[in-house]
């Protein structure tokens, strides 16, 4: 049976998982620059040391090499017998890395395609992390080139004080050091021997990321082969580019980790080819944009007139269609087999954001527009969502209610700015089913929010660049939705103040459902807009209380069906936030 070439894996795994792999780059890679490799060098250096001897060397240097000092050349010792000093050796190493006029006019020793493609990749986030075991700066020249500053880590002293991997855009890990630097490694016992600063980070690298080696023949690097050998995870699948048959220790290291064999012809066509392959996924996974632009037309003329309620619910049902199709590729794979991580789940979110924000669209304006007649067509739209996450095992199950968030909340916002709440109060309490044996019917309301109380883990603390935040998934779903409902709420400001009010509309929905409760109830972003929320409790709290029954936010039922019943949830409400600012020292 015909089986996935690995290459087409390893670009559908880039795409789908955003930041997650790293790339190991050795000598190969910079070839095409025609800066030398360790080998080439080494050559290049007994045919000068054979000429001091009045010898010529040729054609064999290798060979007079050996019959002069009765051993094997080596880089490393040829290199430390020649230079007894780091410093020595940089200044020995220079001319090989430093292009000439005459080089420079020939764009010899700059950065190649290769390079151009791996800073192309970073620049959209698909590489964070770029492993280097080259001491020529062409990575870094690249990365410049696209508007990528990197952090480069090349001694003890830069590894100690950089930030968390998680936190930086771009990283460029010289392990053997930066030729200007005079702490390079190039001996045989400085390359099987890292600092315990560099073997700590290369031991998170390799359990944490995928890698894609290339132009490595791990010949050389004894420390950076122990890095790879005692890495105990295996969540991301290793692919090793290589021209022709992997050496011995190459050929080790892939049998050890099980890598993905994939043989080119050179690592520019290579690099060029995973850039080119990532990014026509890309746009094959992005909606056409004149297709949310029909759908929001449409949606606006059959919202006009109640005789085509049918062709606005054929509407929404499409873009539901398009959803779950979408989605069933995103919850395939991975996210069966394997615990969420960072990268899956910021990966899973990024993905489900991509499927729905033609659905998203039309939510907001559906919801703002939205009349008694064709309410059903969103209820039926939550409803279809809810059912598709089932099926999928315990760890991923919350996340796989995103879409219905997401729908949730574009929906509710449209009609919290239109200020038509009994139809935020309908869609509130649609009916879902979460499976036929561990869960009852409810609303969707109870239904989202008991899923993030019996979380087995806090999965939103996954979520790339939200380890701190606050409350991380109402941050992340406010900053998703901005951009899709752009046409709806230009203002900043003003988009923020309805998310704020939306999810303390929720909030106090959630505790009247839960036969009002005192103890919990979903807390939001407004936790981090104080002030927003405090103006908008007094909103609340004064219409209630003076309007009495012919208020609002009474009728609409949202959170209690008498003026008594809306003061009663209020008032627990008030008792819980305040409890929280004072545990939060807020």
């Amino acid at each position: 049976m015909r089986s996935i070439d690995p290459f087409h894996s390893l670009a559908f795994s880039l795409h789908a998982n955003p930041g997650v792999y790293a790339v190991l780059v050795g000598s190969g890679v910079s070839r095409a620059a025609k800066i030398p490799t360790g080998w080439e060098i080494t050559l290049d250096l007994i045919r000068k040391l054979a000429k001091l001897h009045g010898e010529e060397p040729e054609p064999d240097p290798e060979q007079w090499y050996l019959k002069e000092f009765d051993k094997e050349p080596s880089y490393s010792d040829l290199l430390d017998e020649l230079a007894k000093t780091q410093a020595e050796r940089q200044q020995l190493l220079r001319g090989y890395f430093e292009p000439t006029d005459e080089e420079r006019e020939e764009g010899a020793k700059a950065s190649t395609a290769a390079h151009r493609a791996i800073a192309a990749l970073s620049a959209k986030g698909f590489v964070r992390v770029i492993i280097t075991t080259n001491f020529d700066r062409l990575v870094e020249t690249a990365l410049n080139d696209v508007g990528v500053v990197p952090a480069i880590l090349s001694s003890p002293d830069q590894v100690k004080g950089a930030l968390p991997l998680i936190h930086t855009k771009c990283c460029v890990f010289k392990v053997n050091g930066d030729y200007l630097d005079t702490r390079i490694r190039n001996t045989p016992a400085e390359l099987d021997e890292y600092p315990k600063e560099f073997n700590e980070l290369l031991d998170r690298i390799f359990d944490e990321f995928g890698v894609i080696v290339c132009g490595w023949s791990a010949e050389w690097d004894g420390a950076l082969r122990s890095a790879l050998i005692r890495a105990p995870s295996r969540r991301f699948t290793m692919y090793w580019a290589s021209r022709g048959k992997p050496g011995e220790e190459a050929q080790r290291l892939i049998d050890h980790r099980r890598a993905d064999l994939i043989l080119i012809d050179d690592a520019d066509s290579f690099f060029e080819d995973v850039q080119q392959h990532v990014e026509s996924i890309e746009e094959y996974s992005r909606p056409h944009p004149l297709s949310t632009e029909v759908a929001v037309a449409s949606l606006k003329r059959y919202i006009s007139e109640p005789r085509h309620r049918i062709r606005l619910s054929d509407l929404v049902d499409v873009a539901v269609n398009q959803v779950l199709n979408a989605a069933s590729k995103v919850d395939s794979g991975e996210l069966v087999t394997q615990q969420p991580n960072r990268g899956l789940v910021t990966a899973s979110l990024r993905a489900y954001e991509s499927t729905c924000s033609t659905l998203l669209a039309i939510a907001s304006i559906g919801g703002y527009w939205a009349e008694d007649d064709n309410l059903t067509a969103w209820e039926r739209a939550i409803q279809r969502l809810s059912v598709a996450s089932l099926g999928k095992g315990t760890s991923w199950f919350p996340i796989k209610t995103y879409p219905t968030r997401l729908l949730l909340y574009a929906f509710g916002i449209g009609v919290v700015e239109s200020g038509k709440l009994c139809h935020l109060n309908r869609i509130l309490s649609t009916t879902v089913n979460y499976g036929p044996t561990q869960y009852q019917p409810e609303n969707v309301t109870t239904a989202l929010f008991n899923i993030e109380v019996t979380a087995r883990f806090p999965w939103d603390r996954l979520l790339d660049g939200m380890e701190e935040s606050v409350e991380p998934l109402s941050e992340w779903i406010h900053d998703a939705l901005r951009q899709p409902l752009k046409n709806l709420i230009a203002d900043e400001q003003k988009y923020s103040f309805v998310f704020d009010k939306l999810e303390i509309l929720i909030a106090l929905g959630f505790g009247y459902r839960t036969k009002f409760s005192i103890d919990w109830f979903p807390p939001g972003a407004f936790f981090i807009r104080s002030q927003t929320m405090q103006r908008l409790m007094t909103e609340i709290t004064d219409s209630v209380s003076e309007l009495g029954d012919t208020s609002s936010y009474v009728k609409c039922g949202i959170f209690g069906s008498t003026h008594a019943e809306c003061m009663q949830s209020l008032e627990n409400f008030e008792r819980f936030v305040s409890r929280v600012i004072r545990g939060r020292g807020l």
